[in-house]
Protein backbone atom coordinates (compact mmCIF):
# COMPACT_ATOMS: atom_id res chain seq x y z
CA UNK A 1 0.00 0.00 0.00
CA UNK A 2 2.77 2.71 0.74
CA UNK A 3 4.43 1.90 -3.12
CA UNK A 4 0.81 2.35 -4.32
CA UNK A 5 0.57 6.07 -2.41
CA UNK A 6 4.09 6.88 -3.34
CA UNK A 7 2.84 6.14 -6.75
CA UNK A 8 -0.22 8.21 -6.42
CA UNK A 9 1.48 11.17 -5.03
CA UNK A 10 4.56 10.70 -8.23
CA UNK A 11 1.57 10.43 -10.59
CA UNK A 12 0.17 13.94 -9.18
CA UNK A 13 3.12 15.75 -9.40
CA UNK A 14 3.99 14.89 -12.61
CA UNK A 15 0.59 15.65 -14.04
CA UNK A 16 1.21 19.50 -12.12
CA UNK A 17 4.71 19.31 -13.80
CA UNK A 18 2.82 18.93 -17.32
CA UNK A 19 0.16 21.78 -16.92
CA UNK A 20 2.81 23.70 -15.47
CA UNK A 21 5.37 23.47 -18.81
CA UNK A 22 2.05 23.90 -20.49
CA UNK A 23 1.47 27.45 -19.13
CA UNK A 24 5.17 27.99 -19.67
CA UNK A 25 5.27 27.69 -22.88
CA UNK A 26 2.20 29.32 -23.75
CA UNK A 27 0.65 30.36 -27.52
CA UNK A 28 3.64 30.90 -30.09
CA UNK A 29 3.10 31.71 -33.93
CA UNK A 30 1.97 29.08 -36.18
CA UNK A 31 4.46 27.67 -38.39
CA UNK A 32 5.09 28.70 -41.63
CA UNK A 33 5.73 25.02 -42.94
CA UNK A 34 2.99 23.03 -44.97
CA UNK A 35 1.45 20.57 -43.40
CA UNK A 36 1.72 17.26 -44.52
CA UNK A 37 -0.87 14.39 -45.22
CA UNK A 38 1.04 11.40 -43.00
CA UNK A 39 0.26 10.29 -39.31
CA UNK A 40 3.27 9.87 -37.68
CA UNK A 41 4.98 6.53 -37.78
CA UNK A 42 5.79 4.55 -34.86
CA UNK A 43 7.50 1.16 -34.28
CA UNK A 44 5.87 -0.88 -34.43
CA UNK A 45 3.46 1.55 -35.93
CA UNK A 46 -0.11 2.55 -35.38
CA UNK A 47 -2.38 4.39 -37.62
CA UNK A 48 -5.97 5.07 -37.14
CA UNK A 49 -7.92 2.97 -40.31
CA UNK A 50 -9.88 5.51 -42.66
CA UNK A 51 -13.30 6.34 -41.00
CA UNK A 52 -12.27 5.68 -37.61
CA UNK A 53 -14.17 8.92 -35.25
CA UNK A 54 -11.22 9.11 -32.89
CA UNK A 55 -8.65 11.05 -33.60
CA UNK A 56 -5.55 12.05 -31.57
CA UNK A 57 -7.03 14.25 -28.99
CA UNK A 58 -9.72 16.14 -30.69
CA UNK A 59 -13.41 15.80 -31.02
CA UNK A 60 -13.44 16.17 -34.61
CA UNK A 61 -12.44 13.73 -36.70
CA UNK A 62 -12.51 15.92 -39.39
CA UNK A 63 -9.62 18.50 -38.54
CA UNK A 64 -6.02 17.22 -39.53
CA UNK A 65 -3.73 17.10 -36.74
CA UNK A 66 -1.20 15.61 -38.16
CA UNK A 67 2.45 16.41 -37.38
CA UNK A 68 4.19 19.02 -39.26
CA UNK A 69 6.98 17.36 -40.96
CA UNK A 70 10.03 19.35 -42.52
CA UNK A 71 9.28 18.85 -46.18
CA UNK A 72 6.47 18.79 -48.46
CA UNK A 73 4.89 15.39 -49.41
CA UNK A 74 3.60 14.32 -52.66
CA UNK A 75 -0.04 15.72 -52.80
CA UNK A 76 -2.85 14.10 -55.52
CA UNK A 77 -0.26 11.48 -56.39
CA UNK A 78 -0.05 7.84 -56.97
CA UNK A 79 3.45 7.98 -55.53
CA UNK A 80 4.36 8.69 -51.73
CA UNK A 81 8.00 9.60 -50.29
CA UNK A 82 8.32 10.46 -46.51
CA UNK A 83 10.72 9.81 -43.53
CA UNK A 84 11.61 9.90 -39.93
CA UNK A 85 14.30 9.55 -37.15
CA UNK A 86 13.44 9.06 -33.45
CA UNK A 87 16.45 9.28 -31.03
CA UNK A 88 15.19 7.99 -27.35
CA UNK A 89 18.28 8.87 -24.53
CA UNK A 90 17.21 7.40 -21.19
CA UNK A 91 19.18 6.75 -17.54
CA UNK A 92 18.20 5.51 -14.36
CA UNK A 93 19.79 5.94 -10.86
CA UNK A 94 21.21 3.15 -8.82
CA UNK A 95 18.09 1.87 -7.03
CA UNK A 96 17.29 -0.67 -4.18
CA UNK A 97 17.88 -4.67 -5.30
CA UNK A 98 18.51 -7.15 -2.99
CA UNK A 99 19.74 -9.50 -5.56
CA UNK A 100 20.33 -10.01 -9.41
CA UNK A 101 20.31 -12.18 -11.85
CA UNK A 102 21.28 -12.89 -15.55
CA UNK A 103 18.24 -11.24 -17.32
CA UNK A 104 17.53 -8.38 -14.52
CA UNK A 105 17.48 -4.38 -14.79
CA UNK A 106 21.03 -3.31 -13.31
CA UNK A 107 20.71 -1.89 -9.73
CA UNK A 108 23.26 0.17 -10.57
CA UNK A 109 23.48 3.96 -13.10
CA UNK A 110 23.10 3.66 -16.69
CA UNK A 111 22.29 5.77 -19.80
CA UNK A 112 21.82 4.47 -23.14
CA UNK A 113 20.16 5.60 -26.41
CA UNK A 114 18.23 4.26 -29.40
CA UNK A 115 18.05 5.07 -32.65
CA UNK A 116 15.31 3.32 -35.19
CA UNK A 117 15.05 5.52 -38.86
CA UNK A 118 12.88 4.84 -41.65
CA UNK A 119 12.31 5.68 -45.21
CA UNK A 120 8.61 4.97 -46.15
CA UNK A 121 7.81 4.92 -50.29
CA UNK A 122 4.53 3.79 -51.96
CA UNK A 123 3.22 3.66 -55.46
CA UNK A 124 -0.61 3.54 -56.25
CA UNK A 125 -0.47 0.81 -58.73
CA UNK A 126 -4.11 1.40 -59.99
CA UNK A 127 -7.76 2.82 -58.35
CA UNK A 128 -7.85 -0.10 -55.80
CA UNK A 129 -4.07 -1.76 -55.52
CA UNK A 130 -1.14 0.08 -54.22
CA UNK A 131 2.36 -1.11 -53.22
CA UNK A 132 4.05 -0.20 -50.29
CA UNK A 133 7.53 -0.85 -49.34
CA UNK A 134 9.67 0.94 -45.91
CA UNK A 135 13.44 0.57 -45.44
CA UNK A 136 14.55 0.60 -41.65
CA UNK A 137 17.79 1.24 -39.82
CA UNK A 138 17.37 1.03 -35.81
CA UNK A 139 20.41 0.56 -33.53
CA UNK A 140 21.83 2.03 -30.49
CA UNK A 141 21.42 0.55 -26.93
CA UNK A 142 19.13 -0.34 -24.16
CA UNK A 143 19.07 -0.06 -20.88
CA UNK A 144 20.49 -3.67 -19.99
CA UNK A 145 20.38 -4.78 -23.02
CA UNK A 146 16.54 -4.40 -22.82
CA UNK A 147 16.47 -7.01 -19.66
CA UNK A 148 14.82 -6.96 -16.35
CA UNK A 149 11.29 -5.32 -17.00
CA UNK A 150 7.73 -6.86 -18.69
CA UNK A 151 6.96 -3.02 -19.32
CA UNK A 152 10.33 -2.10 -21.06
CA UNK A 153 10.97 1.72 -21.25
CA UNK A 154 11.78 1.93 -24.33
CA UNK A 155 9.67 0.38 -27.20
CA UNK A 156 12.08 1.63 -29.82
CA UNK A 157 15.18 -0.84 -28.48
CA UNK A 158 16.70 -3.57 -30.62
CA UNK A 159 15.83 -6.40 -28.51
CA UNK A 160 18.74 -8.80 -29.93
CA UNK A 161 22.06 -6.49 -29.64
CA UNK A 162 23.49 -9.11 -32.05
CA UNK A 163 21.53 -7.87 -34.88
CA UNK A 164 23.04 -6.34 -37.75
CA UNK A 165 23.33 -2.93 -37.67
CA UNK A 166 22.34 -3.02 -42.09
CA UNK A 167 19.25 -0.94 -42.86
CA UNK A 168 16.63 -4.04 -43.37
CA UNK A 169 13.31 -4.33 -44.76
CA UNK A 170 10.07 -3.03 -42.71
CA UNK A 171 7.31 -3.75 -44.37
CA UNK A 172 6.62 -4.88 -47.66
CA UNK A 173 3.12 -5.45 -48.66
CA UNK A 174 0.36 -4.97 -51.66
CA UNK A 175 -2.86 -3.08 -50.61
CA UNK A 176 -5.68 -4.12 -52.75
CA UNK A 177 -9.12 -2.04 -51.65
CA UNK A 178 -12.86 -4.07 -52.84
CA UNK A 179 -15.39 -1.75 -52.60
CA UNK A 180 -18.73 -2.83 -51.94
CA UNK A 181 -20.66 0.36 -52.10
CA UNK A 182 -20.56 3.26 -53.83
CA UNK A 183 -20.28 6.29 -52.11
CA UNK A 184 -17.12 7.18 -51.53
CA UNK A 185 -15.52 9.21 -48.03
CA UNK A 186 -12.30 11.23 -47.93
CA UNK A 187 -9.17 9.04 -46.66
CA UNK A 188 -6.22 10.99 -45.47
CA UNK A 189 -3.20 9.77 -47.19
CA UNK A 190 -0.38 8.63 -45.60
CA UNK A 191 2.61 5.73 -45.65
CA UNK A 192 -0.06 2.88 -44.70
CA UNK A 193 -2.81 4.28 -47.79
CA UNK A 194 -2.38 6.34 -50.53
CA UNK A 195 -5.95 6.86 -51.71
CA UNK A 196 -7.49 10.03 -51.39
CA UNK A 197 -10.98 8.71 -50.82
CA UNK A 198 -12.00 4.95 -50.73
CA UNK A 199 -15.27 3.57 -50.33
CA UNK A 200 -17.40 3.87 -47.10
CA UNK A 201 -18.23 0.22 -47.00
CA UNK A 202 -15.25 -2.08 -48.53
CA UNK A 203 -13.11 -4.85 -48.58
CA UNK A 204 -8.87 -4.16 -47.86
CA UNK A 205 -6.56 -7.27 -48.52
CA UNK A 206 -2.83 -6.22 -47.83
CA UNK A 207 -0.20 -9.61 -48.27
CA UNK A 208 3.65 -9.17 -47.40
CA UNK A 209 5.79 -8.27 -44.59
CA UNK A 210 4.54 -6.23 -41.73
CA UNK A 211 3.63 -5.39 -37.94
CA UNK A 212 0.37 -6.45 -36.50
CA UNK A 213 0.35 -3.10 -34.44
CA UNK A 214 0.14 -1.40 -37.92
CA UNK A 215 -3.84 -2.81 -38.11
CA UNK A 216 -4.44 -4.43 -34.75
CA UNK A 217 -4.62 -2.96 -31.00
CA UNK A 218 -4.09 1.01 -32.40
CA UNK A 219 -4.97 3.66 -29.87
CA UNK A 220 -4.97 7.50 -31.25
CA UNK A 221 -3.34 8.67 -27.91
CA UNK A 222 -1.98 5.62 -26.63
CA UNK A 223 0.10 3.69 -29.95
CA UNK A 224 2.99 6.19 -30.91
CA UNK A 225 6.35 6.09 -29.69
CA UNK A 226 7.43 9.21 -31.96
CA UNK A 227 5.00 11.70 -30.29
CA UNK A 228 3.41 10.02 -27.44
CA UNK A 229 4.41 7.42 -24.76
CA UNK A 230 7.34 4.77 -25.16
CA UNK A 231 6.38 1.99 -22.80
CA UNK A 232 5.86 -1.85 -24.45
CA UNK A 233 3.05 -2.07 -22.48
CA UNK A 234 1.49 1.86 -22.92
CA UNK A 235 1.89 1.91 -26.23
CA UNK A 236 0.70 -1.87 -26.88
CA UNK A 237 -1.58 -4.60 -25.52
CA UNK A 238 1.26 -6.27 -22.98
CA UNK A 239 -0.42 -9.51 -22.98
CA UNK A 240 -0.98 -9.23 -26.90
CA UNK A 241 1.58 -12.02 -27.69
CA UNK A 242 1.38 -10.96 -31.42
CA UNK A 243 3.30 -12.78 -34.01
CA UNK A 244 6.55 -10.85 -34.68
CA UNK A 245 10.58 -11.76 -34.91
CA UNK A 246 12.29 -9.67 -32.97
CA UNK A 247 12.30 -6.41 -34.64
CA UNK A 248 8.68 -6.58 -34.46
CA UNK A 249 7.48 -7.65 -37.99
CA UNK A 250 5.77 -10.89 -39.55
CA UNK A 251 4.57 -12.31 -42.83
CA UNK A 252 1.24 -12.75 -43.53
CA UNK A 253 -2.21 -11.38 -44.56
CA UNK A 254 -4.92 -8.77 -43.42
CA UNK A 255 -8.01 -8.51 -43.93
CA UNK A 256 -10.40 -5.88 -43.05
CA UNK A 257 -13.89 -5.34 -43.71
CA UNK A 258 -15.25 -1.68 -43.08
CA UNK A 259 -18.65 -0.25 -43.31
CA UNK A 260 -19.84 3.10 -41.72
CA UNK A 261 -19.78 3.31 -37.82
CA UNK A 262 -17.75 -0.49 -37.70
CA UNK A 263 -15.30 -2.61 -38.70
CA UNK A 264 -13.85 -6.20 -38.66
CA UNK A 265 -10.71 -7.56 -38.81
CA UNK A 266 -8.19 -10.56 -39.65
CA UNK A 267 -4.64 -11.57 -39.71
CA UNK A 268 -3.18 -14.84 -40.61
CA UNK A 269 0.96 -14.66 -40.23
CA UNK A 270 3.80 -16.57 -39.31
CA UNK A 271 5.36 -17.32 -36.06
CA UNK A 272 9.41 -16.96 -35.15
CA UNK A 273 11.32 -20.62 -34.70
CA UNK A 274 12.16 -19.37 -31.19
CA UNK A 275 10.78 -17.03 -28.67
CA UNK A 276 12.41 -13.58 -29.93
CA UNK A 277 13.83 -15.32 -32.75
CA UNK A 278 14.53 -13.26 -36.01
CA UNK A 279 13.79 -16.23 -38.09
CA UNK A 280 9.98 -16.98 -38.70
CA UNK A 281 8.48 -20.54 -39.27
CA UNK A 282 8.14 -20.74 -43.00
CA UNK A 283 5.38 -23.64 -42.49
CA UNK A 284 2.19 -21.75 -41.70
CA UNK A 285 0.55 -25.25 -41.42
CA UNK A 286 2.62 -25.92 -38.15
CA UNK A 287 3.94 -22.83 -36.51
CA UNK A 288 1.09 -19.78 -37.44
CA UNK A 289 -1.17 -17.12 -35.87
CA UNK A 290 -4.70 -15.79 -36.19
CA UNK A 291 -5.89 -12.26 -34.79
CA UNK A 292 -9.45 -11.11 -34.79
CA UNK A 293 -10.19 -7.57 -33.86
CA UNK A 294 -14.07 -6.26 -33.33
CA UNK A 295 -13.36 -2.13 -34.12
CA UNK A 296 -16.99 0.02 -32.60
CA UNK A 297 -16.75 3.69 -33.58
CA UNK A 298 -19.20 4.94 -30.92
CA UNK A 299 -18.34 6.88 -28.07
CA UNK A 300 -19.43 5.74 -24.23
CA UNK A 301 -20.54 8.92 -22.99
CA UNK A 302 -23.01 10.90 -25.16
CA UNK A 303 -22.51 13.21 -28.14
CA UNK A 304 -18.48 12.34 -27.79
CA UNK A 305 -16.43 10.50 -30.15
CA UNK A 306 -14.91 7.42 -29.05
CA UNK A 307 -13.91 3.46 -30.00
CA UNK A 308 -14.47 0.72 -28.16
CA UNK A 309 -11.99 -2.54 -29.76
CA UNK A 310 -12.21 -6.05 -29.24
CA UNK A 311 -9.22 -8.29 -29.50
CA UNK A 312 -8.84 -12.34 -29.76
CA UNK A 313 -5.57 -14.10 -30.60
CA UNK A 314 -4.12 -17.18 -31.44
CA UNK A 315 -0.67 -18.63 -32.01
CA UNK A 316 0.39 -22.08 -32.35
CA UNK A 317 4.45 -22.31 -32.43
CA UNK A 318 7.38 -24.63 -30.70
CA UNK A 319 6.45 -23.03 -27.27
CA UNK A 320 7.25 -24.60 -23.88
CA UNK A 321 5.35 -25.22 -21.05
CA UNK A 322 5.87 -23.63 -17.54
CA UNK A 323 4.56 -25.98 -15.31
CA UNK A 324 6.46 -28.97 -17.33
CA UNK A 325 9.32 -26.87 -17.19
CA UNK A 326 8.90 -26.64 -13.40
CA UNK A 327 8.15 -30.42 -12.83
CA UNK A 328 10.99 -31.62 -14.87
CA UNK A 329 13.38 -29.72 -12.78
CA UNK A 330 11.48 -30.31 -9.07
CA UNK A 331 11.52 -34.52 -10.39
CA UNK A 332 14.95 -34.24 -12.30
CA UNK A 333 12.81 -35.53 -15.14
CA UNK A 334 14.25 -32.94 -18.16
CA UNK A 335 16.01 -33.97 -21.22
CA UNK A 336 18.93 -32.18 -20.73
CA UNK A 337 19.77 -31.62 -16.45
CA UNK A 338 19.66 -28.22 -15.52
CA UNK A 339 20.62 -26.39 -12.40
CA UNK A 340 17.42 -23.89 -12.59
CA UNK A 341 14.23 -25.37 -14.92
CA UNK A 342 14.64 -24.34 -18.54
CA UNK A 343 11.44 -23.79 -20.69
CA UNK A 344 13.17 -24.42 -24.23
CA UNK A 345 14.25 -28.16 -22.73
CA UNK A 346 11.95 -30.03 -24.79
CA UNK A 347 12.26 -31.50 -27.99
CA UNK A 348 10.52 -29.70 -31.04
CA UNK A 349 6.40 -29.66 -30.38
CA UNK A 350 3.55 -27.02 -31.44
CA UNK A 351 1.69 -25.58 -28.29
CA UNK A 352 -1.22 -22.81 -28.58
CA UNK A 353 -1.62 -19.33 -26.64
CA UNK A 354 -4.30 -17.27 -27.08
CA UNK A 355 -5.78 -14.35 -24.95
CA UNK A 356 -8.46 -10.97 -25.44
CA UNK A 357 -7.86 -7.82 -25.46
CA UNK A 358 -10.45 -4.34 -24.57
CA UNK A 359 -9.30 -1.12 -26.11
CA UNK A 360 -11.04 2.22 -25.43
CA UNK A 361 -10.32 5.61 -26.22
CA UNK A 362 -13.58 8.54 -25.34
CA UNK A 363 -13.12 12.02 -26.17
CA UNK A 364 -13.48 13.80 -22.94
CA UNK A 365 -13.21 17.56 -24.32
CA UNK A 366 -12.38 18.76 -27.88
CA UNK A 367 -8.51 18.26 -27.35
CA UNK A 368 -8.79 15.85 -24.61
CA UNK A 369 -8.71 12.09 -24.50
CA UNK A 370 -8.73 9.30 -22.24
CA UNK A 371 -7.71 5.59 -22.91
CA UNK A 372 -7.59 2.38 -21.55
CA UNK A 373 -6.67 -1.30 -22.30
CA UNK A 374 -7.16 -4.62 -20.82
CA UNK A 375 -5.52 -7.68 -21.48
CA UNK A 376 -5.38 -11.21 -20.45
CA UNK A 377 -3.98 -14.50 -22.16
CA UNK A 378 -4.24 -18.37 -20.88
CA UNK A 379 -0.15 -18.24 -19.75
CA UNK A 380 0.33 -22.16 -19.57
CA UNK A 381 2.87 -21.44 -22.56
CA UNK A 382 5.83 -19.32 -22.20
CA UNK A 383 5.95 -15.66 -23.70
CA UNK A 384 7.18 -15.79 -27.30
CA UNK A 385 6.95 -12.87 -29.26
CA UNK A 386 6.22 -9.42 -27.49
CA UNK A 387 6.57 -9.67 -23.35
CA UNK A 388 6.09 -11.43 -20.82
CA UNK A 389 3.07 -10.56 -19.38
CA UNK A 390 0.13 -12.20 -18.68
CA UNK A 391 -2.36 -10.11 -17.81
CA UNK A 392 -1.85 -5.89 -18.01
CA UNK A 393 -4.61 -3.22 -17.45
CA UNK A 394 -3.45 0.51 -18.71
CA UNK A 395 -5.43 3.88 -18.43
CA UNK A 396 -3.90 7.32 -19.74
CA UNK A 397 -5.09 10.51 -20.84
CA UNK A 398 -3.77 12.15 -24.04
CA UNK A 399 -4.34 15.93 -24.81
CA UNK A 400 -3.28 17.87 -27.52
CA UNK A 401 -1.88 21.17 -27.81
CA UNK A 402 -4.80 23.35 -29.57
CA UNK A 403 -5.52 23.33 -26.01
CA UNK A 404 -2.82 25.59 -25.14
CA UNK A 405 -2.54 27.03 -28.56
CA UNK A 406 0.67 24.74 -29.72
CA UNK A 407 -1.94 22.83 -31.74
CA UNK A 408 1.41 20.20 -32.95
CA UNK A 409 2.62 19.56 -29.21
CA UNK A 410 1.27 17.00 -27.45
CA UNK A 411 1.21 15.81 -23.79
CA UNK A 412 -0.16 12.54 -21.41
CA UNK A 413 -0.26 10.24 -18.57
CA UNK A 414 -0.67 7.25 -18.01
CA UNK A 415 -0.67 3.87 -15.21
CA UNK A 416 -0.03 0.46 -16.36
CA UNK A 417 -0.44 -2.65 -14.14
CA UNK A 418 1.12 -5.71 -15.20
CA UNK A 419 1.13 -9.31 -14.26
CA UNK A 420 1.89 -13.25 -14.54
CA UNK A 421 0.22 -16.56 -13.26
CA UNK A 422 1.25 -19.11 -11.07
CA UNK A 423 2.87 -21.33 -13.27
CA UNK A 424 5.00 -18.25 -14.73
CA UNK A 425 5.73 -16.95 -10.74
CA UNK A 426 6.96 -20.44 -9.80
CA UNK A 427 9.25 -20.74 -13.08
CA UNK A 428 11.41 -17.55 -12.41
CA UNK A 429 11.05 -18.35 -8.38
CA UNK A 430 12.70 -21.14 -9.05
CA UNK A 431 15.98 -19.53 -11.09
CA UNK A 432 14.44 -19.83 -14.43
CA UNK A 433 14.98 -17.05 -17.47
CA UNK A 434 12.50 -16.01 -19.60
CA UNK A 435 13.79 -14.13 -22.84
CA UNK A 436 13.29 -11.00 -20.77
CA UNK A 437 13.17 -11.60 -17.29
CA UNK A 438 14.98 -13.70 -14.21
CA UNK A 439 16.34 -12.51 -11.08
CA UNK A 440 17.10 -15.51 -10.08
CA UNK A 441 14.45 -15.22 -7.69
CA UNK A 442 11.71 -13.64 -7.07
CA UNK A 443 9.68 -12.43 -4.48
CA UNK A 444 6.41 -11.87 -6.57
CA UNK A 445 3.82 -8.68 -7.47
CA UNK A 446 2.54 -6.79 -9.81
CA UNK A 447 4.78 -4.53 -11.68
CA UNK A 448 3.42 -1.13 -11.60
CA UNK A 449 4.23 1.75 -14.20
CA UNK A 450 3.45 5.39 -14.30
CA UNK A 451 4.60 7.40 -17.48
CA UNK A 452 4.46 11.00 -18.57
CA UNK A 453 5.66 12.90 -21.11
CA UNK A 454 5.72 16.30 -22.93
CA UNK A 455 6.20 16.56 -26.58
CA UNK A 456 6.97 19.85 -27.87
CA UNK A 457 7.45 21.17 -31.68
CA UNK A 458 10.55 22.94 -31.87
CA UNK A 459 10.11 23.74 -36.10
CA UNK A 460 9.58 22.46 -39.02
CA UNK A 461 9.08 18.73 -38.32
CA UNK A 462 11.88 18.87 -35.49
CA UNK A 463 9.84 17.33 -32.17
CA UNK A 464 11.65 17.35 -28.50
CA UNK A 465 10.05 15.52 -25.54
CA UNK A 466 10.89 15.26 -22.36
CA UNK A 467 9.43 11.75 -20.22
CA UNK A 468 9.67 10.44 -17.07
CA UNK A 469 9.08 6.88 -16.11
CA UNK A 470 8.33 5.18 -12.05
CA UNK A 471 8.47 1.32 -12.14
CA UNK A 472 7.36 -0.40 -9.00
CA UNK A 473 7.96 -4.18 -8.67
CA UNK A 474 10.03 -4.22 -11.89
CA UNK A 475 9.79 -7.98 -13.31
CA UNK A 476 7.50 -8.50 -11.10
CA UNK A 477 9.81 -8.65 -8.25
CA UNK A 478 9.14 -6.82 -4.83
CA UNK A 479 12.71 -7.24 -3.73
CA UNK A 480 13.89 -4.84 -6.58
CA UNK A 481 13.04 -1.12 -6.89
CA UNK A 482 11.14 1.20 -7.38
CA UNK A 483 13.19 2.44 -10.46
CA UNK A 484 12.88 6.01 -11.82
CA UNK A 485 13.15 6.25 -15.46
CA UNK A 486 13.56 10.10 -17.28
CA UNK A 487 14.28 10.04 -21.20
CA UNK A 488 14.65 12.44 -23.42
CA UNK A 489 13.46 12.02 -27.17
CA UNK A 490 14.34 13.67 -30.57
CA UNK A 491 11.92 12.83 -33.38
CA UNK A 492 12.17 14.52 -36.94
CA UNK A 493 9.61 13.95 -39.60
CA UNK A 494 10.76 14.39 -43.10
Amino acid sequence: MRAQAQLASFGARCLLLLLATAAALGPTRPAHAQQPDTPSATKPVCALPANSSASSGTDDPSVDDSPEAMFPHFTNSRFWLSGQANFIFQTHPPFHADYSGPNSLSPNYEKATSRVMTLYTGARLDNSTELLVDIEEAGGAALSTGLGLAGNTDLDIVRNPSLSKAPYLGRGMIHKVFALSKDKVENQRSWLSLFDELPRRRLEIRFGKFSMPDFFDINSVGSDTHLQFINWTTDNNGAYDYAADTRGYTVGVTADYEDRNWGFRFAEALMPKVANGIDLVWKPWQAHAENFEYELRHGLIPKKSGVVRLLAFTNYANMGIYRDAVEQFENHTAPRPESVPEITNHPWHITRKYGFGVNLEQNLLPNLTAFARFGWDNAKTESFAYTEVDQTFAEGLGANGAWWRRKQDRAGIAFVSNAIKKDHQTYLADGGLGFLLGDGKLNYGRENILETYYTVHVWRGIYLAPGLQHIVNPGYNQDRGPVLVPSFRAHIEF
